[in-house]
């Protein structure tokens, strides 16, 4: 395993497979990161418990069964930075000065879900007081700029040895309500950020786990999907939601026993991948080239 350059003391995220282009696949874990920095719980007004419910907690711990292929996980909690935002998603208002940082005015700053949050689980305010103005840029510095960096970094290594890369941007949601609700929805910013086939394969691997499975309702992909995922140019990305209720114990925050049926689903996936990589992305096999040039 290897670790970003520290960002405050704490590396921002780890890295784990071979990042060098050598697999066409990166899995990403934005939102797993339990680290909670003291300059947050000092700001709080929540406890640490009620902090925690913003985490896709352990979604970390369902990818480590998965080997070669690079996973990259944050370590800082997803209420300290939201790696899965524009970085100008923020709010003025939560500062004591005005920011020397872009800023844009989204539904999702009103709703108190930016770059940085103003707002935890249920809808609580996270601080007890403005912000220093300077705290913006600094741990946008130290955290977003760089996870997205590096998260380029891979795809285009990949991108170089395989013709195109895939990037697998992995969260877990609350269980959906209603009859029937999906227990895993796929999210490819409606179409616009992986090819058809590579979509299609994800959601049968796990239509044959047994699971119920959605496209872009009600997660079609944030930022991460969005800007990343470029498949005129050959860079894919898929955004995945997994229903917490497969896995996690909600009272406690800890794993239980399902956790193993959905950390088996997420190597196998890869697995199955990796082998149909060729046909999904319309190249023939290394075999299928030596018959073409033979006929």
């Amino acid at each position: 395993m290897r670790f970003s350059a520290s960002a405050a003391g704490q590396p921002a995220w780890t890295l784990t497979g071979d990042a060098d282009g050598r697999w066409p696949l990166l899995l990403t874990s934005p939102h797993s990161g339990r680290h909670y920095p003291p300059a947050l719980l000092a700001a709080s007004r929540l406890p640490l418990s009620q902090l925690r419910r913003c985490e896709d907690a352990f979604v970390d711990a369902l990818l480590e069964g998965i080997s070669g292929v690079p996973v990259l996980a944050a370590t800082h909690a997803r209420s300290w930075l939201d790696l899965n935002r524009r970085a100008d998603e923020l709010d003025p208002a939560m500062f004591d000065a005005p920011l020397a940082v872009p800023v844009a005015a989204t539904e999702r700053v009103a709703a108190g879900l930016g770059v940085i949050p103003r707002l935890a689980g249920h809808g609580l305010d996270i601080y007890a007081r403005a912000l220093p103005a300077n705290e913006a840029a600094a741990r946008l510095a130290r955290l977003h700029a760089p996870w997205h960096a590096e998260i380029s970094r891979i795809l285009h290594a990949a991108h170089a040895g395989h013709g195109a890369a895939l990037l697998i941007d992995c969260h877990s949601m609350p269980s959906p309500s209603g009859p029937r609700p999906p227990q895993i929805v796929l999210g490819d910013c409606h179409g616009t950020s992986a090819h058809p086939a590579i979509v299609q394969a994800i959601e049968d691997h796990f239509a044959q786990a047994g699971w119920r499975v959605a496209r872009n309702v009600p997660y079609a992909g944030g930022y991460t999907t969005h800007h990343h995922g470029q498949p005129g140019a050959g860079i894919h990305a898929v955004q995945i939601e997994i229903d917490r209720a497969l896995y996690l114990d909600g009272h406690r925050l800890t794993l239980h026993a399902g956790a193993s049926k959905v950390r088996t689903a997420m190597t196998a996936l890869v697995q199955q991948l990796l082998a149909d990589w060729p046909r999904l992305i319309g190249q023939p096999r290394p075999g299928q080239l030596w018959a073409q040039a033979a006929e």
